[in-house]
């Protein structure tokens, strides 16, 4: 995930990410369609846990002093290009995380949410260990949109966790059970100081 000097995106690419309420709008629309196939049919119930989920994260989040106090620092605009979507349950925890602290920092980080499956060349420029985990956040600058830190696809802690028992065949049930665990007792902070040291890097 080394940053490079190309831009991420182009304009016009940008222009098709989706605002937090706009996301947010596409979890609820696809909950109140019929699935089109057995595939989304299967993954609705997901979409509906990480509904529920996300609004009991989202009122808890208070951005930490000391994240506050990097935000206030900066001097130039980025665009954080989220690479999600709303089946996913990482995502779910972490989603709320990012548009608080972005929306703390006084118009200096601007959200915008694409969609995994629908941005595919996007999300293949930051593979986890070959894999096309979400949620990614890309900081871009907003003049270049060019690249100016990565953060995901979940806390470095977690993400060692989730190598671990993956590396044991630990059925998924258990997984999906053991992660929400560490996310609810973790309680923000983690995913808080890990965008702490993103945001030092661009202040």
């Amino acid at each position: 995930m080394a940053a490079t000097t190309a831009p991420v995106l182009t304009a016009d690419q940008l222009a098709t990410g989706l605002s937090y309420p706009a996301y947010r709008q596409h979890i609820t629309e696809v909950l109140a369609t019929p699935a089109p196939d057995a595939q989304l049919a299967k993954m609705l119930p997901h979409y509906q846990e990480n509904v529920d989920r996300m609004e009991q994260v989202a009122p808890t989040v208070v951005v930490l002093p000391e994240l506050q106090a990097a935000l206030n620092k900066l001097t130039q605009k980025y665009i954080w290009a989220i690479i999600t979507e709303g089946w996913c349950g990482d995502a779910s925890q972490t989603v709320p995380i990012i548009e608080a602290v972005a929306q703390a920092s006084g118009g200096h980080l601007e959200t915008r949410y694409f969609l995994r499956d629908s941005h595919l060349d996007l999300i293949d420029r930051y593979l986890t260990n070959g894999g096309r985990a979400i949620p990614i956040a890309v900081v871009l600058h907003a003049d270049s949109l060019t690249e100016a830190g990565v953060w995901g696809p979940r806390p470095t802690p977690l993400q060692a966790i989730m190598q671990d028992l993956k590396a044991h065949e630990t059925p998924f049930k258990e997984i999906v059970t053991q992660v929400h665990a560490w996310y609810d007792q973790d309680a923000t902070r983690t995913t808080q100081h890990e965008l702490l040291a993103l945001v030092q890097k661009l202040a």
